[in-house]
């Protein structure tokens, strides 16, 4: 099992890398998104740091350019993470704190999230073990031992809402901070508890009944519907109201579009993924 450690050379990646510089199992991985001129220089920072602990390194550079929108920045980040998965016990390491936790919360509300939005941060693909510490804890732990780090002078800038977001967050109370933080607590919990009954309702075989989505609640029915299509993370609420709109009034026989290259194939009284060569996804 590999331990995919995404480090950008950031307080917070170089902090987690410090806690598992001693793991045999560990491996760094470095993205250069091609955004700024100096994203070089990390790379090759990353790269020593990977050398002095004695890991393996592996990095890709892209050219996205400066305007390219934190979106796109992460979906090109992501599929070189998942590219260095070799096998199914691999985990990506992220370095995601309780900033994180509250600027995603902040940001999901803003874009009008349903009751998920409350929980983010829950990919089971993904392990975050700075998720409980605060950007003190990590600041305290960097001068203790005396860690370098580099500054990324885009998360100064204004045209990222996470960065205008965490602007904001600075002016919170922290008792107000602590109250969204055991929010998040309880709304992870809960969607825990609730995945946890879903478990085991659907087969492995990728073919479900339409009954089930027939006069049930639409958001339990997203529920059961997000739950069926779990091996496609990244279905954002609305793709999925869409997809339980086909299921629900497309004809037998018809397609409906999940991403580029998955669908699902509507039957008369079933519903099946499929991929572009008509197998089953």
């Amino acid at each position: 099992m590999k331990k995919l450690l995404a480090v950008s050379g950031g307080i917070d990646s170089v902090v987690m890398l410090h806690l598992f510089r001693n793991d045999k199992d560990a491996v760094v991985l470095h993205f250069d998104h091609g955004i700024r001129q100096s994203s070089t220089e990390d790379c090759a920072f990353v790269k020593m740091l990977a050398e002095k602990y004695g890991l393996p390194f592996a990095s890709k550079r892209a050219e996205l350019g400066e305007n390219c929108s934190e979106e796109t920045a992460r979906a090109a980040r992501y599929e070189f993470f998942k590219s260095q998965i070799s096998s199914p016990d691999d985990k990506i390491y992220t370095a995601h704190h309780q900033n994180d936790l509250l600027e995603s919360v902040v940001i999901n509300l803003l874009r009008g999230t349903g009751w998920r939005g409350l929980a983010p941060l829950r990919d089971a693909n993904l392990c975050r073990p700075l998720l409980d510490w605060s950007k003190a804890d990590i600041y305290r732990y960097a001068t203790e031992h005396k860690l370098r780090f580099r500054l990324d002078q885009s998360n100064n800038e204004d045209k990222y809402l996470r960065n205008r977001v965490r602007q904001k967050l600075l002016d919170c109370a922290p008792e107000e901070k602590a109250r969204m933080i055991e929010l998040a607590k309880c709304q992870r919990e809960i969607a825990d508890e609730f995945d946890g009954l879903l478990e085991g309702l659907f087969s492995e075989d990728s073919r479900y009944s339409k009954a089930m989505f027939d006069g049930l609640d639409d958001d339990l029915a997203l529920e059961l519907l997000r739950h069926a299509l779990k091996t496609h993370q990244g279905l954002t609420r609305p793709q999925l109201r869409r997809a339980l709109e086909a299921i629900r009034t497309f004809e037998s026989g018809k397609r409906f579009s999940l991403s580029k290259d998955k669908f699902l194939v509507i039957g008369r009284y079933y519903f099946s993924i499929e991929d572009n060569r008509g197998k089953l996804a």
